[in-house]
Formats: structure tokens, C-alpha cells, sequence
């Protein structure tokens, strides 16, 4: 069901997702961001819910490297808002479906030992 409400709100336009393909999505977007994959610190739902419903929260790294250094400051998201079209079923369909696409990796060095109380 995700899968297919990122395609209906047609997230895909702009946003590709690790290990899924979707269909062609016509006039190709000025931005492309991947979402998933392997990182160190994994979207939690929460995150992933507010970057939905807020997208100007915060500002992809991403996007942002692909603006010139003055612009960055100032930058807003270029994602517009779907809150008017969305449905609560599909945003959770949605976060469910990008959250299983996050592996998160393990640091190659050890933690160091914990001295608290």
C-alpha cells in the first residue's frame, strides 16, 4: 500500500527510494533526492511524518549542496505541501513504506566505555 500511495501522490517525481522502481514520471524534476538505503542514523516515524507534513522543517543536505553557497542560508524546501490532498491512511502507508528502507550501519570503531553514573 505504500508503494502505491508514493506513487498516487506522485513522490516519485522527485524522490527515489533504495532497491524500488517506479513507473515513468514524465517531465523529469529539477530535484532528485534518494530516500532509504544504508545510513548511520535511520529516519524514525516521527521524522518521517514531519518531513511529510512540514517539508520546510528541515532542508535536505542534499538539496541544499546543489545551491550556491549564498543561496543556502535562505534556502526553503522545494517539496510542496500535500496536507490538502493527503489522507492520514495514505501518510502512514507512506512512512511505513520508506521506514523498511533504511539499513542502518554499524561504526567500524568501538564505543567508547560509558563513565556515568
Amino acid at each position: 500500500m505504500g508503494k502505491q500511495a508514493f506513487t498516487e501522490m506522485e513522490c516519485h517525481r522527485c524522490h527515489s527510494v533504495a532497491g524500488e522502481t517506479f513507473p515513468d514520471h514524465g517531465e523529469p524534476s529539477k530535484v532528485r533526492l534518494h530516500l532509504g538505503g544504508e545510513v548511520y542514523k535511520v529516519r524514525t516515524y516521527g521524522e518521517l511524518v514531519t518531513s511529510i507534513i512540514n517539508p520546510a522543517h528541515v532542508v535536505a543536505k542534499d538539496y541544499l549542496k546543489t545551491l550556491e553557497k549564498e543561496e543556502r542560508k535562505d534556502a526553503e524546501s522545494p517539496m510542496a505541501s500535500a496536507n490538502n490532498r493527503m489522507t492520514v491512511e495514505q501518510m502512514i502507508d507512506i512512512v511505513e513504506f520508506l521506514n523498511v528502507h533504511y539499513v542502518k550501519l554499524v561504526p567500524d570503531y568501538e564505543e567508547p566505555p560509558y563513565y556515568g553514573p
